[in-house]
C-alpha cells in the first residue's frame, strides 16, 4: 500500500448507484494502492472496510491528493465545504441531472479513476464569495459561497425592502423576492433561472440578479470581482426577517435593519479537469441546447484562382498607346 496516496470520497449515499459505484471505485484505488477517506456520515452506507473514517470538517482532506465526489452538482457543492480550506482539488463524477460542476458522467468512472492513478488531470481555481451580514455594526454571521448567495424573503406573503449598493454608493431600492449574488461557476444555476447572463468560468465577475423586483430599475448586473456588493434589509411597518442561503445549503436569519456585503472570496476552491472541451461545448451539451444546422467556418484550405499573365503584369495605362 502506497502511504503517500489517499483520496477521500464524497457519495450521494440516498442514491444506490452511488453507493455501487464508491465500493467499485474504492476497489480500483485500493488495487492501485492508494488509500480511501470517506466520511463519517457516510461511512454505515459504504460499508468499506479498508477505508479511514474522518469527520466532515475543514480537516477531512487534509492529506489527500483529490476529493473525488459521486452524485450532482450538491454533492459538489457539499464536498467544497471540506476540501476549500486544505486547498485539495475536487473531481465530480456526475449521477444528478446537469452536473455543471463534474467532470465525467457515471459511465467513465473506470476511465476516470484511471486519470486519477496516474495523475493525468489539471487543476484549475474557481472564485468564491466571502458574505457578512451585520447589525447595529456588529457581525452576526460569515459565510462563504461558490455557487451564489441569495437573500430571500421568509414569509411567502412578505415583500423584502431592500436597498443595493456598489462599492460604497447607493444604487437602487426596491421591493420583492430578494436578490441573488453569484459567480461566474454559479451563473448557470440559480442566477440562471433568474434571468441572469451565463458567464464563462475564465470570467472574473460578481453577479447581482434582482429577485422578482417591483422597479423599473431591477436588471441583473456583472460587476468586478473587487467590487463589493451591499443589501441592507429595511425596516417597516409590515417588515420580516430575510434568509440568507449560501449555495442553497447554509442559512442565516437577517432580521431588517441588517446589512449583508459580498465580495470576492479570499479562498478559492480548486477543480480537477481532464477534458479539454470549450466551456461552449459544456453548455450545449449541459442544457441540450439545439446547434443542429450549424456549419461552422470552412477548414479545408482554399486555394486562390491562378492569374493570367496579364493580370499578374497589367500594362501602364498612363502610357501612350
Amino acid at each position: 500500500m502506497n502511504q503517500d496516496r489517499t483520496v477521500l470520497l464524497v457519495v450521494h449515499t440516498g442514491r444506490p448507484e452511488a453507493v455501487s459505484l464508491a465500493r467499485a471505485a474504492a476497489d480500483r484505488l485500493h488495487d492501485a494502492g492508494i488509500r480511501v477517506r470517506v466520511l463519517r456520515s457516510e461511512a454505515d452506507e459504504l460499508a468499506l472496510a479498508s477505508a479511514e473514517v474522518v469527520e466532515a470538517s475543514g480537516d477531512a482532506a487534509a492529506g489527500c491528493e483529490i476529493v473525488m465526489v459521486l452524485g450532482g452538482d450538491g454533492t459538489i457543492l457539499r464536498s467544497a465545504e471540506v476540501a476549500r480550506t486544505t486547498r485539495t482539488p475536487i473531481l465530480g463524477v456526475n449521477l444528478g441531472h446537469v452536473g455543471f460542476l463534474a467532470e465525467s458522467e457515471r459511465d467513465d468512472l473506470a476511465a476516470t479513476i484511471d486519470h486519477v492513478v496516474h495523475r493525468r488531470y489539471a487543476v484549475e481555481e474557481r472564485m468564491t464569495l466571502d458574505v457578512t451580514v451585520t447589525l447595529d455594526g456588529v457581525v452576526t454571521a460569515r459565510q462563504w459561497a461558490l455557487n451564489d448567495a441569495s437573500l430571500e424573503k421568509s414569509a411567502r406573503e412578505r415583500m423584502l425592502e431592500i436597498v443595493v449598493e456598489v462599492d460604497g454608493r447607493p444604487l437602487s431600492r426596491w421591493g420583492g423576492d430578494g436578490i441573488v449574488a453569484s459567480t461566474p461557476t454559479g451563473s448557470t444555476a440559480y442566477a440562471f433561472s433568474a434571468g441572469g447572463p451565463i458567464v464563462w468560468p475564465e470570467v472574473e465577475a460578481i453577479l447581482a440578479v434582482p429577485l422578482s423586483a417591483h422597479a423599473l430599475f431591477a436588471r441583473p448586473l456583472v460587476v468586478s470581482p473587487r467590487s463589493v456588493i451591499a443589501v441592507e434589509l429595511l425596516q417597516h411597518y409590515n417588515a420580516g426577517p430575510g434568509v440568507l442561503w449560501c449555495d442553497g445549503r447554509r442559512t442565516e436569519s437577517v432580521p431588517p435593519g441588517s446589512r449583508v456585503e459580498i465580495r470576492r472570496g479570499d479562498l478559492p476552491v480548486r477543480l480537477a479537469r481532464f477534458h479539454q472541451a470549450p466551456f461552449t461545448d459544456r453548455l450545449v451539451r449541459k442544457f441540450d441546447l439545439p446547434v443542429h444546422g450549424w456549419r461552422g467556418r470552412v477548414r479545408r484550405e482554399r486555394r486562390e484562382p491562378e492569374l493570367s499573365a496579364d493580370l499578374r503584369n497589367p500594362p501602364d495605362v498612363d502610357a501612350a498607346p
